[in-house]
């Protein structure tokens, strides 16, 4: 295990078990179970370090679409936006200075309506893209005005909880691939994510403001999804199985209920991972909807404390601006 030093360190949990990809997966392009799992043992990690201004020279983007967030009544003031924007970038210069990889934060405050993001370019899904999968398949169903199957259901629930790739690649083809998920993902105000070819659904391409936009999707008012839809994706998100219930969850209040997804990848090409978490969760008792997506990790414990500690940071900015 690489020691390094800094922010990275993560302090949340002594131990964490996850399901790692066994080679399959990885083909796949996806960090979920299979059939003949490889057990790893997440244990506290610093993680080693990188060069300042590896993350886009720390830049940031304001985020916009896909609807208001249920707390939030109105627009929120460019003032606001603009100093959620300088507090994310004050708070992650420090994680990008002295964690491995590059990563990108995308968070909503769903009180003020206030979002920003930090990084802006594109990284590999792995199993985040899980919840767009769902999301597309309930805009289906949606259209064809029913409601999922059984089989539609427990494949789903698998999919989500479990992160079984045997049932994202199920649902994959019901939706119509990559074509099928573009097309959802625009109907939900995603403009930067572009579904992974050949099957290889867990390198679909997405941004850390695209998955915000998924997020206010799943938990905003304004969206394509209708409150059914809304209700089924939140419930399966917030019932992921222990030892999956790492990464965002790192930022929340304790005791407060997360809903969230991860996703995590072994780079055949590199050796290196992409380690994310997408959703919602509560802090000092505000809501925040949180995105986080990183890649170029030397291993997986170095990826989620990355990650672990960049939600600590973006959230606790948000916090501390709402104080």
């Amino acid at each position: 295990m690489d020691r390094g030093r800094g922010p990275c360190r993560r302090a949340r949990r002594p131990a964490v078990v996850v399901t790692v990809a066994a080679l399959a997966a990885t083909l796949l392009g996806c960090g979920a179970a299979t059939s003949s799992p490889v057990r790893a043992q997440l244990r506290p990690s610093a993680g080693p370090r990188c060069a300042a201004g590896d993350i886009q020279g720390g830049g940031v983007e304001r985020v916009t679409g896909a609807g208001a967030p249920s707390t939030a009544s109105a627009a929120p003031p460019a003032a606001s936006a603009r100093t959620l924007r300088t507090a994310l970038s004050h708070a992650l210069a420090p994680v990008t200075r002295d964690c491995d990889g590059e990563f990108a934060v995308a968070l909503l405050d769903t009180r003020s309506g206030a979002s920003a993001a930090y990084g802006s370019r594109t990284y590999d899904t792995a199993s985040i893209v899980k919840v767009g999968i769902l999301a597309a398949l309930l805009l289906k169903a949606q259209d064809e005005r029913r409601g999922l199957t059984a089989k539609e259901r427990d494949t789903a629930t698998v999919m989500i909880e479990h992160s079984d790739n045997d049932a994202a690649t199920a649902l994959w083809k019901a939706i119509g691939g990559a074509d099928g998920l573009d097309a959802a993902q625009h109907r939900l105000g995603l403009t930067r994510t572009r579904g992974g070819r050949a099957g290889l659904w867990g390198l679909t391409r997405t941004t850390a403001a695209d998955q915000l936009k998924l997020l206010r999707a799943v938990f905003g008012d304004a969206s394509a999804l209708n409150a059914s839809s809304q209700t089924y994706v939140r419930k399966l998100m917030g019932q992921v199985t222990t030892g999956q219930d790492w990464g965002v969850s790192a930022a929340a209040d304790a005791g407060a209920g997360t809903r969230l997804k991860n996703g995590w990848l072994p780079r055949s090409t590199t050796g290196l991972w992409d380690v994310n978490s997408i959703g919602q969760v509560t802090a000092s008792g505000r809501t925040y909807l949180v995105a986080v997506l990183s890649d170029g990790s030397k291993n997986m414990n170095t990826g989620v404390a990355l990650v672990e500690q960049a939600a600590r940071a973006a959230v606790g900015a948000a916090t501390e601006l709402r104080a």
